[in-house]
């Protein structure tokens, strides 16, 4: 228990002996210690800086096309299912599917059963109201019978009017015919069929143009306008040309997209309902780059861009991607001209000093 108090005091002792005796071995030390760290700051300060060397291209903007490129499919221009408006047996003999038709061509024809017979008495009893309205005027114009008589004569005499036209309508219904020129994309009522009103005759559908249906993103809904030329290659390998005709105005609910249909012709009848297509919408051109991609770069916060040299130093500036291409890649955001860092670009920061070798054009 003793021990631990006397070393104690040996080792205050033996502090302050070296703190009062030795006094001037602690300056030197001390001031050899300075001098060193001095020594070792003044070769930092004077050590030159090499300069990195990297390889440059010289870019001059130019011209580039836009396109918006969408996945779609065909449509024909009309699809329509015709159907009766009265009922009815067919004793028409059906045609098969495929069959190329005319507007006005007979479909399917229904049996008149007794509609002959009720436009005849409605004939009849037109006859006898337009007798019976002609006797009834004289009388009143003569002052024999009341006003109110002759109006009731006139509007027996409209109500048989009106029977015969119900009546002859009734006959015209069955008739059913092609609605426009197309062609048939099922058979039409089988012979012997009993039609109710609202029943198939046929699917329709016409072929001489075509519409490319796609669906745009929101982002790019705006940078379409009605009028624009478009393109699509089919998956069958046909490609056409067209203009946009309809932009929607309410976008889906589901995929936030927006409808866009592109209207070709198709006289040959070569494309078909619902083939896949990859649509491309021609939007206004801009000054752009062409600059291989493995000039792109990213900085410190992850922005997509590239470096260039100037007087010396590299500096790094943000561009945004138009679109690919076989030779390299098209980059908007950059100044007229520039020279592009091409190699060593992620060697070098902002600011840093550069030794540039300009790469030669390809021929």
């Amino acid at each position: 228990m003793r021990f631990l108090p006397l070393l104690t005091s040996l080792l205050v002792a033996g502090v302050l002996y070296v703190a009062i005796m030795e006094r001037d071995m602690l300056k030197a030390l001390a001031n050899a210690d300075g001098a060193e760290t001095a020594d070792a700051a003044e070769v930092l300060e004077g050590r030159e800086i090499v300069p990195v060397s990297v390889v440059a291209r010289n870019s001059i903007a130019q011209n580039v096309e836009r396109g918006l490129v969408l996945s779609g499919r065909t449509e024909a221009a009309r699809n329509v299912q015709v159907k009766a408006e009265t009922a009815g047996q067919v004793i028409s003999e059906p045609l098969r599917k495929g069959t190329q038709i005319k507007a006005g061509d007979l479909m399917c024809e229904l049996d008149a059963g007794t509609r002959a017979a009720q436009l005849t008495s409605a004939k009849a009893a037109l006859a006898e109201a337009e007798v019976n309205d002609k006797a009834a005027s004289a009388l009143a114009k003569r002052g024999f019978t009341a006003e109110t008589a002759a109006a009731s004569s006139n509007a027996r005499l409209e109500n048989a009017q009106s029977a015969v036209k119900q009546a002859e309508e009734e006959l015209k219904k069955l008739r059913i015919v092609a609605p426009f020129d197309g062609i048939l994309e099922s058979d039409t009522a089988e012979l012997g069929a009993y039609l109710q009103p609202g029943a198939d005759c046929a699917t329709i559908i016409s072929l001489e143009k075509i519409k490319l249906v796609g669906f745009v993103p929101e982002k790019n809904i705006g940078s379409l306008t009605l009028g624009t030329p478009a393109g699509a290659r089919l998956i069958t390998g046909q490609e056409v040309m067209g203009v946009v005709t309809f932009l929607s105005r309410s976008a889906d609910p589901l995929t936030r997209t927006f409808r866009v249909e592109i209207e070709v012709p198709n006289p040959d009848l070569a494309m078909r309902d619902g083939v896949t297509a990859e649509m491309f919408i021609a939007l206004a051109g801009e000054k752009a780059h062409l600059l291989p991609q493995s000039a792109l770069t990213l900085d410190d916060e992850g922005r997509l861009g590239v470096r260039a040299a100037q007087d010396g130093k590299a500096y790094f500036l943000p561009v945004s991607v138009i679109r690919d291409a076989p030779e390299g890649i098209w980059l908007a955001g950059l100044p007229e001209e520039l020279d592009v860092i091409v190699v060593g670009q992620d060697f070098v920061t902002d600011g840093r000093e550069v030794t540039v070798t300009m790469q030669e054009p390809k021929e």
